[in-house]
């Protein structure tokens, strides 16, 4: 039977769970960032959560809700933000994690998971490889195994972010959110189209890893040879059942960015907001840029998703500061 959708209704419901362990996050518009661009851009600022990215949002709504028998332990693969936001959860609510993560992954996520109390595995050369281990293993551990994307609990849960756009927004033209798995551009639509708006929800993907843009544009779900990007949040080869659907019907548009595009993404997110943000969490804000004309005129929220980039990857993206002039 294929997850059902998740409607208003249980976003408002996952509110109770969210809320246990964080606050709303900043809507905030910044100067230097609107001087830049030209446009009326709101920042949601997801960076700013406790795990440094929107994904706690469906974890702590998914782990809240696990019936006694499947407190027994749940694993999940990951390249980090999705880790820790199950592994935050787990910790809070006493349910022994397993995460399985891609060999070589960001080391800081890696870090930042087990200190949530996560066991960690590594496996694979990419998220994909590592959520088939997790597939194999749920069955030999009999675990509760969390998908990254095919879990209404987890779209409801970040659901709630876009909840707090439009509570604090409701006259918003444009969103702006990057797409990995979907959760949170799904997130956005539903409210979008449950609540009247008029806004128009645009996903973000990286060229290095485009099988959902070029699945959502075509005729058929495609899957892609690599996803070799930077942007690790953004980084996977196929689409996810539930997510797609969702999206393929209600997304009104995709843009794909270059990998120094989304470096310039997060070099435009310190110099103007003053906010780190990693590849998938800035770009939002080199997507406006790249549709300036586009968005002209209009009220934009672009979603910064996460703010867990290392070390390494930044001192990379600042070596090479010269700003990027999009055509």
């Amino acid at each position: 039977m294929a997850p059902k959708t998740p409607t208003l209704r249980d976003i408002y419901e996952a509110r109770r769970r969210v809320y246990r362990a964080l606050k709303p996050t900043p809507l905030a518009r910044h100067p230097l960032l609107n001087l830049e661009t030209g446009l009326d851009i709101y920042v949601k600022h997801e960076n700013h959560n406790p795990t440094g990215a929107f994904k706690v949002r469906g974890g702590l709504n998914l782990i809240g809700s696990l019936s006694p028998e499947e407190r027994r332990g749940v694993i999940t693969a990951t390249t980090g933000n999705h880790g820790q936001s199950i592994a935050m959860a787990c910790q809070l609510d006493g349910v022994p994690c397993t995460i399985v993560v891609p060999s070589g992954n960001n080391p800081e996520k890696n870090a930042a998971m087990r200190a949530f109390g996560a066991e960690l595995l590594e496996h694979g050369r990419d998220f994909d490889e590592a959520r088939e281990h997790v597939e194999e293993l749920q069955h030999e551990r009999r675990l509760r195994y969390v998908h990254s994307a095919n879990e209404p609990l987890l779209i409801a849960g970040v659901g709630t972010y876009a909840l707090e756009v439009f509570d604090e927004l409701p006259d918003v033209d444009v969103i702006v959110v990057p797409i990995g798995a979907g959760s949170g551009a799904c997130g956005c639509t539903i409210v979008r189209t449950s609540v009247g708006s008029h806004a128009k929800v645009i996903g973000v993907q990286a060229e290095r890893a485009d099988a959902f843009a070029r699945s959502w544009k075509g005729s058929e779900r495609v899957i892609g040879d690599s996803a070799d990007t930077l942007a690790e949040g953004m980084a996977t080869r196929v689409t996810f059942d539930l997510t797609f659907g969702i999206l393929k019907q209600e997304l009104d548009g995709i843009v794909t960015l270059t990998e120094e595009e989304l470096a310039e993404g997060v070099r435009i997110a310190l110099r103007t907001t003053h906010n780190l943000a990693e590849g998938a969490g800035a770009a939002s804000l080199m997507a406006a840029v790249k549709l300036r004309e586009e968005l002209a005129g209009k009220k934009v929220v672009c979603v910064m998703s996460g703010g867990n980039i290392d070390r390494t990857k930044l001192a990379r993206i600042l070596s090479s500061s010269t700003p990027l002039s999009p055509a």
